[in-house]
């Protein structure tokens, strides 16, 4: 079962990697550079939880166990989900479409359609369809922007936060009738992703870490994941090497109460961008998945430059090189 824990590999993603002073450990905001949008990390202390759900949870599901008792490093999230005013920073920055050497990323390609679909972009609202590709892009352009090094939770690190210490199905307890005070989704969303910070946070001051939309994580999907892993792991991951299937967490704005729950696992398919009308499919957005969007993390200890090039090459590298290959298919396309 060792095959499932890359932690080898993969351990420049999380905070004990590096050997470096130990940074403040506190909340902070952060104006993206040459705007006036900022962002909130809310710091997340390190700790041992039980990792998925107990046999005796209502509507478990057999991939969330057997829960084990595992170790997460400290790191930083951002408060909420990543919202329009952010992305379309990096969505219109025009410096990343020339590729230049401060920047360096690749701009996403235009969008087809009103991936929105009329919901609501700037002023508070979450990003939305958007492939896991997508979200770590905009890490990359933002390490770029500020030097600091972002990047998806993964799975272990998302259910720990989320929880915040609970080990209910939700963070607020059991009773889903309390639902409505805390998330956006089937019952009171009335169809739409809402704005930000509108419901209560969790005890660590994280806003809609269920519902509104689902949230990527870095890892493979794997149905017998938990089963891999024994109490005592420390960050366990599962490195993503095979474009299907990869984890979301939290429920969207369409989802019923069991899909919200802390411990509700939810895996990518092809079936998201089926309506999709570019040849070959995008690899940026998701026209079947309105609800899927992302927030980002930070660890305490920021891995060197060429660990977090390492990083972002293992998982973005194929799409940074079909670059120009997108750009003039689009061309073409749009003739």
């Amino acid at each position: 079962m060792a095959k499932h824990c890359i932690y080898a590999i993969c351990g420049l993603l999380l905070a004990s990697f590096t050997k470096a002073q130990q940074p403040d450990f506190s909340s902070y905001e952060t104006t993206i550079p040459r705007s006036s949008i900022s962002f909130k990390m809310i710091p997340i202390k390190g700790g041992e939880f039980s990792y998925g759900s107990p046999e005796s949870e209502t509507n478990r599901k057999a991939d969330e166990g057997p829960q084990r008792k595992i170790k997460i490093s400290p790191f930083w999230m951002e408060e909420h989900e990543v919202t329009y005013d952010e992305f379309l920073l990096f969505f219109n920055d025009e410096a990343t479409s020339r590729n230049s050497d401060v920047d360096a990323v690749t701009r996403p390609t235009p969008q087809y359609i009103d991936l929105s679909w009329g919901m609501g972009k700037q002023g508070g609202f979450p990003v939305n369809s958007m492939s896991q590709q997508t979200a770590l892009m905009y890490c990359r352009w933002l390490y770029k922007q500020t030097g600091q090094f972002y990047r998806l939770p993964t799975e272990a690190e998302w259910e720990y936060a989320c929880r915040a210490g609970a080990s209910t199905s939700y963070y607020f307890g059991d009773d889903n009738k309390q639902l409505k005070e805390y998330a956006w989704y089937a019952e009171n969303s009335k169809n739409k992703y809402q704005k930000i910070k509108q419901k209560k946070p969790n005890a660590w001051g994280l806003y809609d870490m269920l519902g509104n939309v689902a949230e990527w994580t870095l890892d493979q999907y794997d149905e017998d994941f938990h089963k891999s892993l024994k109490d005592g792991d420390t960050d366990p991951l599962l490195e993503a090497k095979k474009k299907y299937n990869r984890v979301v967490r939290g429920g969207s704005y369409l989802d019923t109460p069991e899909i919200l729950r802390c411990a509700n696992r939810w895996k990518s398919e092809a079936s998201w961008n089926r309506r999709d009308p570019q040849i070959p499919k995008s690899k940026w957005w998701l026209t079947d998945a309105m609800g899927v969007g992302f927030r980002i993390v930070r660890p305490l200890q920021q891995p060197s430059a060429s660990e977090i090039e390492a990083f972002y090459d293992r998982y973005l590298g194929e799409e940074v090189n079909l670059k120009i290959w997108e750009f003039e298919n689009l061309k073409i396309q749009y003739s």
